[in-house]
């Protein structure tokens, strides 16, 4: 299984980017594809996730800002991040772990967002 991470980039503070990430292979059908952040000098944080069959989670810290969608028949996951300031620039990683697992089981390369003026 392969996650492929992209549309990171550098934004303006204000500005909207959209995060995709695409699993391929021979995934779990049970499956919640979401995403972590790194900033740097901080814990990696956990953003939102997406729950194969319905369900989403979305963290405090960018609720009301970023929203989180899959393909109902495609092992797909998209962020869009609206209003970004300069707070969430981070490294952003896909990931995919069976419903219910507490580890990963699968990442996707990190894709960076930078937002600055």
């Amino acid at each position: 299984v392969q996650l492929q991470a992209s549309g990171g980039g550098l934004v303006q503070p204000g500005g909207s980017l959209r995060l995709s990430c695409a699993a391929s292979g021979s995934i779990f059908s049970n499956n919640v594809l979401g995403w972590y952040r790194q900033a740097p000098g901080k814990q990696r944080e956990l953003v939102a996730y997406a729950i194969r069959g319905g369900g989403y989670y979305i963290a405090d810290s960018v609720k009301g800002r970023f929203t989180v969608s899959r393909d109902k028949d495609k092992n797909t996951v998209d962020l869009q991040m609206n209003s970004l300031t300069p707070e969430d620039t981070a490294v952003y990683s896909c990931y995919a772990k069976r419903i219910g697992a507490g580890t990963i089981d699968y990442w996707g390369q990190g894709t960076l967002v930078t937002v600055s003026s």
